[in-house]
């Protein structure tokens, strides 16, 4: 057992390489721990955070799932959905619901693969290579503007202006002093072409479908909402996606004999990306506001705390999953916590599983096996999620 204190702290770079030793200490070791300095209290075991996450009577998430939201104390917009509890999330959850139809989402497979090999293609021959440069931090906006209708034009300074609000220095924290950070009005100006302009996608759908909202009045959504939820799409599809496809290359060159097994068995690729999603969660913890006071482990957690649920130890409990620190694309499938449970179930998930397995499954067409330049690859420093920069490929 290691005898150093037990300390974590999310805003600390230092913790953000490898996570994993500390995250299994504080799940054995204190599996409701509290750190005074920042505010909080956490939950890693499997059990504790599947209760954390499905109990929103007592667990809400309306005042945002960051740490610094909570804390913030700012009233968040409706629209937001993430940042809603039942019976308002339902409402808004089943209008969005319609958006990630399991024939719209199948139906995007080869627009994605097609867009997947015009990024790969040119760059074999190549002997290295930025895999996030040239397909993780453009695919997952690419394909939302395909589920959307957002114009490829705007996708770009979308996803600048979504990765530059999460963005925070080496001990800092996002600022959520103004409410504009939770909006992107440059959406604003499609959303109102299409008003004018009505088509068979999404966005008007979206604009034209009817629903009884939480006060019994039956009406469209506003253009303010409109733009939220466009917004709450864009931005989670466009921070989690990209950097599951950075875990992936990652982690398979640390273990080539399973990369070998996928570029064998394409029918493989499925399995490694759940087991990247497991193993490197994008999201490796989410927050919830205590309502009422609760006690866990023998104390008593009041009212009004922050809690933050540690999806990455939770993924790692062995109360759960056999030989958990090891990574087995073989693996029996089990459900994993990344993409949350309960009401806040990630609405996109299947959209993130068939971005990754195509994603994966080019990759290894082309290199079935490569190298990652070590000192040459960054993690992004943010307080919410976790992944590369840069990863540099070495290919052959």
């Amino acid at each position: 057992m290691d005898a150093s204190p037990l300390y974590w702290d999310p805003y600390d770079a230092r913790f953000a390489a490898d996570p994993w030793p500390l995250f299994n200490r504080i799940r054995e070791e204190a599996p409701l721990y509290h750190n005074e300095q920042h505010g909080f209290y956490a939950v890693s075991r499997y059990a504790d955070v599947e209760r954390t996450l499905t109990d929103t009577e007592t667990f809400s998430s309306a005042r945002g799932v960051i740490l610094e939201l909570i804390q913030a104390n700012i009233e968040l917009p409706p629209g937001t959905l993430i940042m809603e509890d039942p019976p308002v999330h339902n409402i808004h959850r089943q209008l969005l619901a319609r958006v990630f139809s399991p024939r719209r989402v199948a139906d995007l497979e080869p627009q994605i693969r097609e867009y997947c090999v015009g990024c790969l293609d040119p760059l074999v021959g190549e002997s290295r290579f930025d895999l996030i440069e040239k397909l993780g931090l453009e695919m997952p906006m690419r394909v939302i503007g395909m589920l959307i209708g957002i114009p490829e034009e705007g996708q770009a300074a979308f996803r600048d202006e979504s990765n530059a609000k999460l963005l925070t220095s080496d001990g800092g924290k996002m600022d959520f002093s103004d409410e504009v950070i939770l909006t992107h009005e440059a959406m604003g100006d499609y959303i109102d072409w299409r008003y004018k302009n009505p088509s068979d996608d999404v966005m008007t759908e979206l604009i034209n479908a009817e629903f009884e909202d939480e006060n019994g009045v039956t009406r469209t959504l506003t253009r303010d909402e409109i733009l939220m939820y466009v917004t709450v799409l864009a931005g989670a599809g466009n921070e989690t996606t990209g950097r599951l496809i950075g875990w992936m290359a990652s982690t398979l060159a640390r273990h080539p004999d399973q990369r070998a097994d996928v570029a064998a068995d394409l029918s493989l690729a499925a399995g490694a990306v759940e087991e990247v999603l497991r193993f490197e969660p994008p999201g490796p913890f989410n927050a919830r506001y205590v309502t009422r006071d609760v006690e866990l482990h023998g104390q008593t957690v009041p009212a009004g705390s922050a809690m933050l649920t540690l999806l990455g130890a939770a993924n790692r409990d062995p109360r759960r999953y056999s030989d958990p620190d090891r990574f087995d694309i073989h693996r029996k499938k089990s459900m994993h916590l990344t993409f949350i449970l309960g009401p806040h179930y990630c609405l996109g998930s299947a959209l993130a599983r068939l971005e990754g397995r195509v994603a994966l499954e080019e990759i290894v067409r082309r290199w079935p096996s490569w190298e990652v330049d070590w000192d040459g690859a960054r993690l992004q420093q943010t307080s919410s999620v976790r992944g590369w920069e840069t990863l540099p490929l070495v290919v052959s």
